[in-house]
Order: structure tokens, then C-alpha cells, then sequence
């Protein structure tokens, strides 16, 4: 999700509200204590190097347990942000606190943002052996007349 899409999304929203990859709403009282522009430079395994630009925000929970973060206020934090740190119309990332800090994209589902679990990958998979996926099919799902003897397909 690209900042554009958050402006976009705070247009409609009553309140603003974020849910974990389980289900669990983010408390309601949350922060958001940053955002931020990240740019990272780097090289994959394969000798690629590479440039990703992000914008990050920080969700915070403290114990201000009446705290509610208006979508005004959010939409008047992100404008200052673009205003003062030239931030891009980039993908969005979320620092949440969990067991450690976790990093989350983002989807919205028509009326919360939705943290979403990211992952690792290898970026040069052709590089370093790694087969490519091969498409799963189910057998069930080939029809009785695509293989049969004498065709040659098995």
C-alpha cells in the first residue's frame, strides 16, 4: 500500500484503525510516534545492487489509555511529513512492537489497515541454484481423456 492509498483511505474512515495479521485489533490508544523516509541501498547474493525507498511508520502503545489518533490529525502528520522530509508516494511499512519489532506491510480492507506479515526472500534465486517454483496441479483436477496410453504424456 503507497502513502497516496493511506490518504486515500483516511477520506472514508470514521476512526482509524489498525489490525494485527491474527485478527487482534491494535489497541486503540496507539501512537504514531514516526514516519519516516527509508532508502536502502544494497547488493543481493547474486552481485545485484539494488535501491528500495519506503515510507515507514512507527505504531506505539503507551498507557494514555484515552488517547484516540483522529484521522485529521493522521492526515495532518503525513502532510507534514511530505512537507518537511520530501517524502515520495512510496510503499508504506509499519513498525509495530511485539515480542521484538515487527515490520509489516500494509493492505486496507475497507475500513482498517491491515498489518500484513512480510518475509525474507532471495532476490537472485537464479544465482544461487535455487530451483524455480514449479506449478502445482492437482490431479483431481486434470481431466480422465489428457493422458491417456499411447499418448506419449506419461
Amino acid at each position: 500500500m503507497k502513502l497516496s492509498d493511506i490518504e486515500s483511505a483516511l477520506q472514508v474512515m470514521d476512526e482509524v484503525r489498525f489490525v494485527e495479521p491474527n485478527g487482534n485489533l491494535v489497541p486503540v490508544h496507539f501512537h504514531v510516534t514516526e514516519i519516516g523516509l527509508i532508502n536502502k541501498d544494497f547488493i543481493d547474493c547474486g552481485g545485484t545492487i539494488r535501491k528500495e525507498t519506503r515510507v515507514n511508520f512507527q505504531l506505539w502503545i503507551a498507557d494514555d489509555y484515552n488517547h484516540r489518533l483522529s484521522t485529521d490529525k493522521l492526515q495532518s502528520i503525513i502532510k507534514l511529513s511530505k512537507d518537511q522530509l520530501n517524502l515520495v508516494d512510496a510503499e508504506v511499512e509499519v513498525e509495530y512492537q511485539q515480542g521484538t519489532i515487527g515490520k509489516f506491510d500494509l493492505s486496507f480492507n475497507g475500513k482498517e489497515f491491515v498489518l500484513v506479515n512480510t518475509q525474507t526472500d532471495c532476490l537472485a534465486k537464479d544465482n544461487c541454484g535455487i530451483p524455480a517454483d514449479k506449478n502445482k496441479v492437482n490431479l483431481s483436477e486434470l481431466s480422465s481423456n489428457s493422458c491417456t496410453p499411447g499418448s506419449g504424456c506419461c
